[in-house]
């Protein structure tokens, strides 16, 4: 592992980097993605950020959004920089899979490789490593890493401040997590003191949904949700045709789990969805009860132990029965 002096050493110099986050970026994905960039840009860097897929639209107000190269839609540009770049910061991810075929482009680069994450279990791909499972977003780690650790907290200006208070509120809930401690808090203040709109912030996440996605959250409620009362546990379950029906697009999903987990009672929340490829599973919990286990054990994922997400190869019906098959296993948990 390289040493903080080293990471110093090597940023007093222009350097080609690429930014890159984890599949279908939220927002403390592309706000520590485009903060970083906003930072390094000042620098003097040449600094491309690079995403594996599209991303929700009410992200795309994000200071320096018109900047990020998309993958999916620029193969051959993203693997030329991939391969020029002398340094890959890689945020909001632990592993490699989760940027897709991007992943094994950056594996296969000279470049040093600088993880800054909060997910449990670390690849072993990267060259330096700023990594904390207690942060509450990826956001607040790249703050520590330009504030304390590189000790440039000068350089903090209002896009940095705009990109990271978004990566932090999101990713804490709007602060409502308990993973949101007083340090966050105090990071929080500082951006704001540094320029980040806070009341606008939330206004351009949270008040921005479009027709389809309100009519849509409205049969997810209606219509879709299921109440295991004995097992405190609340189910949404989506199809194909129903995403169809409703026009759904990149971002438009999200959150509707946590709307589940809001049922007076309940400690579990399970958002089934049918993909075309897979069926997606996001799971929400309240107090100590693991939902990142469940992911881990049965459905390929992982994440933090409130707040999960996995997939199933099954079909969409066979895949909430397993699921409500394994909550008898978790019936003391879930009761306590």
């Amino acid at each position: 592992m390289l040493s903080v002096s080293e990471i110093k050493s090597l940023l007093a110099t222009p350097q080609k980097i690429v930014i890159t986050t984890h599949h279908k970026p939220d927002g403390d994905a592309m706000g520590s993605s485009l903060g970083l960039y906003a930072y390094l840009i000042q620098k003097g860097h040449h600094v491309k950020v690079i995403t594996p897929t599209d991303y929700p639209y009410f992200l795309h107000w994000l200071p320096n959004n018109s900047d990020v190269i998309i993958y999916t839609e620029q193969q051959e540009l993203s693997a030329k920089l991939v391969e020029e770049a002398s340094m890959i910061f890689c945020l909001d991810f632990n592993s490699l899979s989760r940027i897709n075929e991007l992943g094994e482009l950056v594996r296969a680069s000279d470049a040093y490789k600088i993880m800054i994450d909060h997910h449990l279990d670390p690849e072993d791909f990267d060259d330096y490593r700023h990594w904390s499972i207690s942060a509450c977003a990826a956001a607040q780690l790249v703050y520590d890493f330009i504030v304390n650790e590189l000790k440039e907290g000068e350089f903090m200006n209002k896009d940095i401040a705009t990109c990271l208070y978004t990566g932090i509120m999101t990713d804490s809930g709007s602060f409502r997590f308990p993973s949101a401690d007083s340090t966050v808090y105090r990071i929080a203040a500082d951006l704001i003191d540094c320029g980040a709109e806070h009341w606008r912030i939330h206004q351009l996440v949270y008040d921005n949904a479009t027709e389809n996605r309100l009519r849509f959250l409205g049969h997810c409620l209606s219509n879709k949700l299921e109440i295991l009362r004995d097992l405190r546990t609340a189910i949404i379950t989506v199809t194909k045709e129903e995403l169809k029906a409703f026009n759904i697009q990149t971002g438009d999903t999200e959150g509707i789990v946590n709307y589940a987990l809001s049922v007076n009672g309940i400690k579990l929340a399970a958002f089934i969805i049918e993909r075309t490829d897979k069926v997606k599973l996001s799971l929400r919990s309240t107090g100590d009860f693991p939902a990142n286990e469940i992911c881990k054990k049965y459905f390929n994922g992982g994440g933090h132990r409130n707040a999960a997400g996995g997939y199933s190869d099954h079909n969409l019906e066979d895949t909430v029965l397993e699921f409500k098959a394994l909550l008898s296993d978790y019936k003391t948990q879930l009761l306590q």
